[in-house]
């Protein structure tokens, strides 16, 4: 049989309107191991087109859906089968497993990547999201994802440099690195379910140098953690009020700045004094007891009507965002009101102020849900150690206490380096 043309397609679909008759039409010979076909069947109401292609394999027909006729055309349908099947069925590979053969373009790696993260329950894909849609508009969304070079990587990040901010250059970087390292891999992931392949052969991203990581080793002894309760108590100056009671909540249990900004009613026992992480940063569980100050804090705090301790003044149906926190400190310290401090500094106060009221490094660890790299809390060690916890706690509470009772001591904030 040779090629098909689109007056012998029409003139079949008026036979079958007539006839009522199934016909399959084969275009080219196909040499008696696959071809293109377009199958014409009578419905109830009209004649339905429909584009396959057709495999004889182990002595069985096999047939995959490509298209219906006239949306696909002849020619596109051609092309498809080409791209698609012709290979695979030379090599004798079923076309039940054929996929898209199309190289992935910068949005489709982007998009994959996100919705991966999505997926996976990463609380870093909505910035992640943001900073590659700015990435993909400047490289080309519909620029194939191979075909980008690592100059054009740093003609993205160099700008973002120039301006002075050296550390969202270096975030931009991780990104794109990212992306194209889950691209590479995903080309041979059997559980990857994404339509595009990318045909990676090298990370754009990857000899990029990053930017030299500043190790933080700011903490605030006690009076300046005095300084900065009895300000959070008794602003000087109008305040979202729960901006302020989450900073507390921060310096009082020493959790993830992201973790307690989301901290959602559902994951407050108010009996137990415990708060409960179904998944955190390091993809892990991590329920800690808190100290009766901070149960007697959460407890005054009633969640809005979406759940939230700590809602967004913009928005009150979303948590508010680390982000407006860290710029909420900032704008304080920059009046010399408060300590030169950042919300993961306060972190950092907590491990060593709790160390200095005698609680074990290693309870210490375990109550940061720090993860503990040592062969027997990894693979063995399976006690929650919640009783130990809670002594732990309990002796940093007395220590806060009695740290807070004090007079504070009147002296200047600290000015930044």
């Amino acid at each position: 049989m040779g090629s098909l043309t689109d007056g012998a397609i029409r003139r079949s679909i008026k036979d079958v309107e007539l006839t009522g008759k199934q016909k399959s039409l084969a275009d080219g010979e196909g040499r008696g191991v696959g071809r293109l076909v377009l199958v014409v069947r009578p419905m109830p109401k009209r004649v339905l087109a429909e584009w396959m292609a057709q495999q004889w394999r182990d002595g069985k027909r096999i047939k995959a859906k490509l298209g219906d006729y006239p949306s696909m055309s002849l020619a596109a349908a051609r092309e498809v089968f080409k791209r698609d099947f012709a290979d695979a069925i030379q090599k004798g590979r079923s076309i039940k497993i054929v996929t898209d053969a199309r190289p992935g373009t910068v949005a489709d790696l982007f998009e994959a990547y996100v919705a991966s993260l999505k997926e996976a329950g990463k609380p870093s894909w909505k910035e992640t999201e943001k900073g590659l849609n700015k990435v993909a508009d400047t490289l080309g969304r519909n620029r194939l994802a191979r075909e980008i070079e690592p100059d054009e990587v740093t003609e993205v990040l160099r700008p973002i440099f120039e301006r002075g901010a050296p550390a969202m250059a270096d975030h931009v970087r991780c990104y794109i690195r990212a992306a194209y390292s889950w691209g590479m891999k995903s080309e041979h992931d059997y559980r990857n379910t994404s339509p595009r392949r990318f045909r990676l052969v090298y990370n754009p991203a990857a000899g990029i140098p990053t930017e030299p990581k500043v190790v933080g080793s700011r903490w605030l002894d006690e009076d300046e953690f005095v300084q900065l309760w009895r300000w959070l108590e008794c602003p000087d100056v109008p305040v979202h009020p729960p901006y302020l009671r989450a900073v507390q909540i921060l310096m009082l249990t020493g959790q993830r700045v992201e973790e307690i900004a989301r901290l959602h009613k559902d994951q407050w026992d108010s009996r137990e004094r415990i708060l409960d992480w179904s998944k955190t940063k390091n993809s892990k569980p991590h329920a800690v007891p808190v100290p009766s100050l901070a149960a007697e804090l959460l407890d005054s705090i009633k969640p809005n009507e979406h759940g939230w301790f700590f809602p967004s003044a913009k928005d009150p149906s979303k948590p508010v965002s680390h982000g407006t926190l860290y710029a909420f400190m900032w704008r304080q310290r920059d009046r010399g009101v408060i300590p030169v401090v950042t919300n993961r500094d306060l972190r950092r106060t907590w491990k060593t102020l709790s160390g200095k009221a005698g609680v074990p490094k290693e309870i210490r660890d375990r109550i940061q849900n720090h993860a503990l790299q040592d062969v027997s809390s990894k693979s063995y060690d399976r006690w929650n150690y919640m009783p130990e916890k809670r002594a732990g706690m309990a002796r940093w509470d007395k220590f806060a206490r009695t740290m807070l009772a004090k007079k504070p001591v009147r002296r200047p904030a600290k000015q930044a380096a």
